[in-house]
């Protein structure tokens, strides 16, 4: 291998990590589970927030507010979502510099609809979020399939990524890191995705034809896109356009937020 031909590969590894962690952040900041946070003034008081989407079953999910001023009060106002429940108000209690009050934990798959309200001084009333926010519980899922399941899913894009880069350029690895992308997915996505799944929600699949997940439907999308990139790869022995084609598939699914019409409970059709 030609030192050219050695920093082109060097490059091209380098480029497919940076575009596979800025996915990876993309995914987690756009996602439905990630927390609600940020700051706004109340009559001249900085007012910080964290405001959980995702809460594990048999906790409770604490929420927070930070303000430093005494004048400050707040009430939690929540429903269980989806229910013909009445919303309930329950008040923020302040210690230390932090009001919090906290949602009661829910089975796996069941979702809290709720909003933050403060009360200041002028005894105007101030809705933290513009809308409500939905959290939802799940079962907790052991680090031991969890961590490898993640790494796994990572790793396919990562290799989804380089292997795009390889055919372009035509690199005699080609079929080898097509096998790879397809293999990581396999264990990743349909293999210890499914587990994850169950641990979580008690389903092993919420996706077509069952469901509409789309963490599901995207991952087997992804699995043939690459079954047959490697089907024609290794048929040919150049198949650019299938790789280019699964590499550019699998990148715009990594970017559909994760969990996205994920499983949640009807309690409305539970209460019938």
């Amino acid at each position: 291998m030609s030192n050219n031909t050695k920093t082109q590969a060097t490059l091209l590894w380098v480029l497919a990590t940076i575009i596979t962690l800025s996915s990876v952040v993309y995914q987690r900041a756009t996602g439905p589970t990630y927390p609600v946070k940020g700051e706004l003034d109340l009559n001249g008081s900085v007012i910080s927030y964290f405001l959980p989407r995702s809460q594990n079953t048999g906790e409770n999910a604490v929420i927070q507010i930070k303000s430093e001023a005494s004048d400050v009060a707040g009430v939690l106002k929540w429903k269980r979502f989806k229910s013909h429940d009445n919303w309930q108000l329950e008040p923020l209690i302040a210690q230390d510099g932090v009001m919090e009050a906290s949602l009661p934990s829910q089975p796996p798959a069941g979702k809290i609809i709720y909003e933050v309200h403060l009360i200041g001084v002028d005894a105007k009333l101030l809705n933290v979020t513009e809308e409500p926010v939905i959290i939802r519980f799940k079962g907790a899922v052991p680090a031991a399939i969890l961590i490898p399941h993640i790494l796994f899913m990572f790793s396919a894009m990562f290799m989804a990524t380089r292997t795009g880069m390889a055919s372009y350029v035509e690199s005699p690895f080609t079929l080898r890191y097509t096998f790879l992308t397809g293999l990581f997915l396999l264990l990743g996505g349909l293999i210890l995705g499914p587990i994850v799944q169950k641990y979580a929600f008690d389903a092993y699949w919420t996706g077509w034809p069952w469901g509409t997940d789309l963490t599901d439907n995207k991952t087997a999308v992804a699995f043939i896109a690459w079954v047959l990139a490697f089907w024609q790869q290794k048929k040919m022995g150049k198949a650019k356009a299938w790789i280019i084609a699964a590499a550019v598939i699998t990148l715009a699914i990594y970017l559909i937020p994760h969990s996205a019409f994920g499983s949640e409970l009807d309690y409305t059709q539970m209460e019938q």
